[in-house]
């Protein structure tokens, strides 16, 4: 079902509204979820209608010389969702299924996150149609450069910074980098973040997102009473955000009962065995063919096995409407961008099985990515202890004011971060004023 505007037949004052929302893309769970946001705090028309459509959408052609001396044209794109806070903040991703409605939502959930982690930024995204794996490396590094030049009116420093996502690691990072420097005709270290050390990233980069969600897994465990260790986890995913968590919480004294990748899902109710089957992924790129006790799952099932923390670090929509119903966790951490559709957080919600929004779950690396532009404007970079506290301090800022919302407004976790993100963001847009 496509999604469009629905602004006929409206009584003076009502908001126009997106049509009931049929499918569970990421697209319909991030417009659904503002949707009721927007209603619920008295948005008016005008503000409703600026939140809701992104200030820009970027189409650029990416011609690319390949090695065999042939061409190829692949696809680029920059969402551009509200800036009302700041500069733009987003991801860039690279995939061969990419998506607009996709880089759309993923762009809109960037200034919600900014909102709620009251960082200085708006969102954005972006993407390159293109399948990394069967390209050289030379050829990805041609491609990411002419897709950077393509929008060099459009990025930088002080108007959209990238940061990493799928299959844009800080190799990527590099080259965007290096490319805009060069046409600055000076280094814009500023004009991206989870960029290597060497080249004026942060510490803390790499595991700024497990970090943060072990955060907000210690407030949100203390708020619902659950104990401080002994908890047994299943993280779903196995990478950056999924292994890094894994061995955070293991090391805490938690059991982690399931891990996953893509290939395989590991379960043990006793728990597994972290640091071997982490050290096993890093050599084989896979979970497959660990040593260890475990039971091997169908990863679809995977996530409805018992425990009392699911923690979903892979896909969109892993919890959906036909599982939803079988999750037996006591709580839900979403990892990832839009892990549980609408329709399935509904179903959860009247199942008194709570979840902690991504906007404010996931943020710890949008934290980071302040942090590191911060320091490359200042020049003044920070020592561990320091970022890990100030990460530590924003998380649990931005938790009190979930909290505080949710307790005002008596409503779902999500709907209290969802609400204080739009309600920031139009303060803001308000105060600007509508240039037009």
């Amino acid at each position: 079902m496509s999604i469009q505007d629905s602004t006929t037949s409206l009584q003076p004052g009502e908001l126009p509204a997106t049509p009931p929302l049929d499918d569970e893309t990421p697209f319909a769970t991030m417009m659904a979820s503002f949707d009721v946001a927007a209603r619920r705090l008295g948005l008016g028309p005008t503000e409703y209608l600026i939140l809701r459509k992104s200030d820009r959408e970027i189409a650029v052609s990416v011609p690319v010389s390949l090695d065999d001396g042939s061409f190829d044209v692949f696809d680029g794109y920059r969402i551009q969702h509200n800036a009302g806070l700041g500069p733009f903040l987003g991801p860039l991703r690279m995939s061969a299924d990419l998506r607009i409605d996709e880089l759309r939502a993923l762009a809109a959930w960037m200034t919600w996150k900014c909102a709620v982690l009251n960082v200085p930024f708006g969102g954005a995204a972006g993407g390159i149609r293109m399948d990394r794996a069967s390209h050289s490396p030379d050829e990805l590094e041609r491609t990411v450069r002419r897709y950077t030049a393509s929008l060099l009116a459009d990025v930088g420093p002080e108007r959209d910074v990238f940061c990493p996502d799928l299959q844009a690691d800080e190799q990527v990072m590099s080259w965007i980098m290096d490319t805009i420097s060069r046409h600055a005709r000076h280094t814009e270290n500023p004009a991206v973040t989870g960029k290597p050390i060497e080249l004026a990233g942060t510490v803390g980069s790499e595991i700024a997102v497990a970090r943060g969600l072990r955060a907000v897994l210690r407030l949100t465990a203390a708020h619902l009473g659950l104990p401080r260790k002994g908890l047994s986890i299943i993280i779903q995913g196995a990478g950056t955000v999924g292994g890094n968590l894994a061995r955070l919480m293991h090391a805490e004294g938690h059991k982690i009962v399931g891990l996953s990748d893509v290939n395989v899902a590991l379960f043990h109710p006793d728990g597994l065995d972290v640091p071997a089957l982490l050290e096993h992924n890093q050599k084989h790129l896979t979970l497959k063919g660990a040593e260890g006790t475990y039971e091997e799952l169908d990863p679809k099932d995977f996530i409805t096995s018992p425990c009392d923390v699911l923690v979903p670090c892979a896909v969109a929509n892993a919890v959906h409407s036909n599982n939803a119903e079988r999750i037996t966790t006591k709580l839900i951490l979403e990892g990832a961008h839009g892990p549980v559709s609408v329709r399935a957080d509904r179903i959860l919600d009247d199942r008194g099985i709570p979840v902690v929004p991504d906007i404010l779950a996931n943020g710890g690396g949008v934290v980071l990515s302040y942090f590191e532009w911060v320091q490359n404007r200042t020049g003044l970079y920070w020592i561990a202890d320091v970022v890990e506290k100030r990460q530590s301090r924003f998380l649990r800022e931005a938790w009190d004011a979930v909290r505080k919302v949710q307790d005002e407004h008596d409503v779902s976790l999500r709907m209290a971060a969802n609400m204080l993100a739009v309600q920031r963001v139009a303060e803001a847009d308000h105060a600007r004023g509508v240039y037009a």
